[in-house]
């Protein structure tokens, strides 16, 4: 990632890519 943001489980996230959204999904975990 570019910029380093705060998750926590619940939060729901999208990954775009040049103006498209190329990933989507919910933290279920934190592993560390």
């Amino acid at each position: 990632l570019i910029t380093p943001i705060a998750m926590d489980v619940g939060l729901r996230f999208a990954i775009r890519e040049g103006g498209r959204t190329v990933g989507a999904g919910v933290i279920s975990e934190i592993l560390s």
